[in-house]
């Protein structure tokens, strides 16, 4: 059973029994500043004899907490990476594709192109409208 912090606690061998006894009044006054340490550090007292289920259950809820967190930072890390090896970058792709002779455009750069189109005046209405269907296309799948 939990204990005050600070108590004495020993083992009676001729009843098998454990007894804790409350500090003399003598020492209570350095038992308060033990007190006060405690309270101001925050944490579980390991140099204590029992600790109380609360204590117990808060210690084992951080360690799980850490540990799931790292969890995370791994997994993420090892998704990045199998990513990161499956894809490449759209500069390389470009290189790549100039290498062979293709052009290869974003989506915003066929945009600005159909914007340019149907804004010029040199289009035919039948370019425009084109143009327009385009670009509605394109702007759907922004």
């Amino acid at each position: 059973q939990a204990v005050p912090a600070g108590s004495h606690v020993r083992l009676n061998l001729q009843t098998g029994d454990r007894e804790a006894k409350l500090p003399d009044s003598e020492n209570r006054q350095s038992d308060v500043a033990e007190e006060r340490r405690r309270k101001r550090l925050g944490k579980v007292d390991v140099d204590s004899n029992s600790f109380t289920s609360q204590e117990l259950k808060k210690a084992l809820a951080k360690m799980k907490e850490s540990e799931k967190a790292e969890r995370k930072v791994s997994a993420v890390f090892l998704n990045q990476c199998t990513v990161r090896k499956k894809f490449r970058p759209i500069e390389q792709l470009k290189e790549e594709f100039e290498k062979l002779n293709v052009k290869m455009e974003t989506d915003y750069e066929i945009m600005v192109k159909l914007i340019s189109k149907f804004n010029s005046s040199a289009s035919t209405l039948d370019e425009k409208v084109a143009a327009l269907y385009d670009l509605e296309y394109y702007v759907h799948q922004v």
